[in-house]
């Protein structure tokens, strides 16, 4: 009983090791014969002799074997040409690179400097518009009409009474040079006038009159129309001759402050229109010309600030909303053409200013410019660029990295710099 069982147990054994031996017969005759597929294999690994693999995204890197990128990981790819000559004051991105970086370049052409201004500003009281309110006796408030900010009013309403003790006594002459008028017509006029002085009107001073009697106490009128802005007296105060009691503005009309940076200030003049919508007030678009400029810059926020007057009869827009503007920006120079290019086409560094010029096949120069005025998104080249160049307007930094990896004049190293190791040696 023991004997088939142990036959039974080796006889799985016999046949797996009967099928490994054929699977590696069958194997051998379909895969591995002949001495010369090992030689293929070799060659298209190693490639064509003199082949040189390099990087799609540092295309400095230049190896003679096919690996990974020392820098980035990636796998190499075939160079266009072993024996392409490159200029060593140049940087080259392979098609590859250039498509993953999204680099697009341009033509250099003239143009009439024109782009567009995006502004911020702030709806403020025209102050032509705004009048204090004055107290033309010296006196004490007695009462006070009007109580709060915002406020609106009417010409001739009493805003407040004052008493005067000036006033007692001028009001006194007034009835003894009434009573004598007849005889004395000349004295009675100038009483009247010098009531008339202090902002009385004839109608206050017949009541006077009518009453026999001084009462010291003189009504201030509103003498325009308009909103209390700003309350500056309470109930109980002294005041003296021109003290302000409030501020008051006319607000159907206004101004609209818009900010101008030094860079905008060459292409924006008075008379340019300015299209503007206010952020509370969704939907609609309000439209102004401007009025004036600021001539001095504000040493703090290196702005300007541009005058825009609106009309605003019905009342929608209050002092202090925020407005946001849009302004065509014209080239002020005899109005002739310019060369103009992107902003995204130039780096800054300090005082220099540098684009990438195309030299074709992949390879670009950097190239130093003289920048003019800035033209919204837009800036002008005084010098370094001839109508017909090609630049780089999209993916500048991504050249310019480049250019530092492989040592060629970059933004920050205008001189170039030692070439990137490691491109000698396999991975």
């Amino acid at each position: 009983m023991k004997t088939p069982t142990f036959i039974s147990r080796y006889r799985i054994a016999l046949i797996v090791g009967f099928a490994l031996i054929v699977g590696l017969f069958l194997g051998r005759a379909f895969f591995g014969g002949g001495t010369s597929e090992p030689s293929m294999a070799t060659h298209e690994g190693h490639g064509e002799k003199g082949q040189i693999w390099t990087c799609s995204m540092h295309p400095q890197v230049r190896m003679s074997e096919p690996g990974s990128c020392p820098i980035c990981g990636m796998d190499l790819i075939p160079a266009a040409s072993s024996e392409m000559e490159m200029d060593p004051m140049t940087v080259h991105l392979t098609d590859h690179a250039m498509k993953l970086a999204n680099v697009q370049t341009m033509v250099v052409g003239m143009g009439s400097g024109t782009g567009s201004l995006r502004l911020t500003g702030k709806v403020l009281p025209d102050e032509r518009r705004v009048y204090a309110q004055a107290s033309h006796v010296a006196g004490r408030v007695e009462e006070l009409l009007v109580n709060f900010t915002g406020e609106t009013v009417s010409k001739g309403q009493v805003l407040a009474r004052v008493f005067s003790p000036e006033l007692v006594t001028a009001q006194e002459e007034l009835l003894q040079a009434h009573n004598v008028r007849e005889s004395q017509p000349t004295l009675y006029a100038a009483s009247r006038e010098k009531l008339r002085n202090w902002k009385l009107t004839d109608a206050q001073i017949d009541a006077v009159v009518a009453a026999g009697k001084a009462n010291g106490v003189v009504a201030i009128l509103a003498d325009v129309n308009g909103v209390v802005v700003e309350k500056r007296a309470d109930l109980g105060d002294y005041l003296k001759r021109g003290d302000v009691l409030y501020e008051v503005a006319d607000l159907s009309q206004l101004w609209v402050m818009f900010d101008l940076y030094e860079s905008d200030l060459a292409s924006t003049k008075q008379s340019d229109t300015i299209h503007f919508t206010i952020r509370s007030i969704p939907g609609k678009m309000y439209k102004g010309r401007i009025t004036f400029i600021d001539p001095v810059v504000d040493p703090a926020t290196r702005v300007a600030r541009a005058r825009v007057e609106v009309a605003d009869p019905e009342g929608a827009l209050k002092p202090g909303m925020f407005a946001i503007g849009t302004a065509k920006a014209k080239h002020r120079h005899g109005e002739a053409e310019a060369l103009v290019v992107p902003h995204t086409a130039v780096l800054w560094t300090g005082p220099r200013s540098v684009v990438y010029v195309s030299e074709g096949e992949g390879q670009f120069r950097m190239r130093e410019v003289v920048l003019g005025a800035a033209m919204g998104d837009d800036v002008m080249i005084a010098s370094g660029l001839e109508a017909g160049e090609e630049i780089v307007v999209n993916g500048t930094f991504t050249v310019d990295a480049a250019a530092q990896l492989n040592g060629t004049p970059s933004m920050m190293s205008p001189q170039g710099g030692p070439a990137m190791k490691g491109h000698e040696h396999g991975p």
